[in-house]
């Protein structure tokens, strides 16, 4: 590679001119800002350095390339810029380079890749095939992603409307006293939160293994495993047997568990039920709240629903203090002030029944459209490798 190009590293952003103008700035992930500064004026390469190192970037009208990066520019090669691109990715530049202690790209470590090296006339027809091929599938990617989001929205879409006016299109309606959710059911009652439940727990955070517990071991929740609504006893950090273990805060079959604290506040407030019993021993973090239900006046799972409904979205962010990026979280005492829109208990495990088939006939298709999605993006992967390692016939390419 010290043969084909040069890498230059890129600056700090002068504070006084962020957002100021029209000219992209890249960081290792790609163009995250605008400035009036730049430091090419022509398309680059730009390649992460740190953070998302080894991310190759193209910046089709130039840029300003920021500090954890460098950029590769048409004055610093003798090569097509643009086939240089689609080769650069095929190093595996992401794969465990570092510089000094810190995980990153190290410049003299790629300039010692090898790469195969085409006549100049053989990198164009190169670069423009796999211009017009990847396109196509990227197009193809995208209709997919667009696909997946839309199921998504109608399956959140389906579960709000199910907790807020049941099963039967049909059945009379009244007020529900708040101005934001409307009418609900006649025959439905609106509660706060701590008339269905007689408590709430809240665990510890202890010194852990960064790793997983082991069956029958112990170990402490991470706020991730109630992400997505659904618990995943995985997201653990196994306990040293020098600490000691509180089995009054082991996690149980038929729990129901809400995050209170993230760096997101999307993912406060995130609830998941937990259907069977962990192979571990778990015990609830300081940042898990586990829900006492009153299984006599609520269900378990069809609380889990609910509280990703809409109405109770709006309801938890609205109480949520910090700022995003930094320590969010939920009192304790404003979860129990939540008001919930409550059927009979007979209805809400008809409610439950029927969103359960729904969510998973959703899921099916999601897993799938998932599964073709990872697909297109290996045959992208593969035909980026085969096109400029000479493994397609340049006639083929021309076609």
């Amino acid at each position: 590679m010290k043969f084909i190009c040069r890498l230059g590293y890129g600056d700090a952003l002068p504070k006084d001119e962020e957002f100021a103008g029209g000219v992209a700035v890249f960081g290792s992930n790609g163009q995250y800002a605008t400035t009036s500064a730049r430091n090419t004026d022509i398309p680059a390469i730009v390649l992460g350095r740190k953070g998302s190192y080894g991310k190759v970037n193209w910046a089709p009208d130039g840029c300003f390339a920021s500090d954890t990066t460098f950029f590769v520019d048409e004055r610093l090669t003798a090569e097509n810029l643009r086939w240089l691109f689609w080769s650069l990715q095929t190093l595996g530049l992401d794969e465990g380079s570092q510089e000094a202690a810190v995980p990153g790209l190290n410049r003299e470590s790629v300039y010692e890749e090898r790469i195969c090296l085409p006549s100049l006339a053989n990198q164009v027809t190169v670069a423009n095939y796999l211009d017009r091929e990847t396109a196509r599938i990227d197009g193809l990617i995208a209709e997919k992603e667009r696909m997946l989001t839309l199921l998504e929205e109608k399956r959140a879409a389906l579960i709000s409307r199910v907790v807020t006016r049941g099963l039967d299109p049909n059945a009379p309606l009244k007020p529900s006293g708040q101005e934001w959710l409307g009418k609900i059911p006649a025959h439905w009652q609106v509660l706060r939160l701590k008339f269905a439940t007689s408590g709430i727990d809240q665990g510890a955070s202890p010194q852990c293994y960064s790793y997983p517990a082991a069956p029958g071991e112990w170990g402490v929740l991470k706020t991730g495993c109630v992400n997505g609504g659904e618990f995943r006893e995985q997201e653990n950090k196994a306990l040293p047997d020098e600490n000691e273990s509180l089995p009054e805060i082991e996690v149980r079959q038929g729990d129901v568990l809400m995050s209170r604290a993230s760096g997101s506040v999307d993912l406060i407030g995130s609830v998941a039920h937990v259907s069977s019993q962990p192979a571990a021993r778990l015990m609830l973090s300081d940042k898990i709240f586990r829900f006492r239900v009153r299984e006599d006046v609520l269900n378990p799972r069809y609380l889990v629903l609910a509280m990703g409904a809409r109405y109770l979205r709006h309801q938890i962010k609205s109480v949520i203090s910090g700022a995003e990026g930094l320590a969010n979280n939920i009192a304790k005492s404003d979860v129990m002030e939540l008001l919930l829109v409550v059927p009979p208990i007979l209805e809400q495990r008809r409610i439950v029944e029927d969103l359960d088939r729904a969510i998973s006939s959703s899921k099916v298709l999601c897993g799938s459209l998932g599964e073709s999605i990872t697909l297109a993006k290996e045959r992208r992967a593969a035909l980026i490798t085969a096109a400029v390692t000479g493994q397609i016939p340049q006639e083929e390419m021309r076609a």
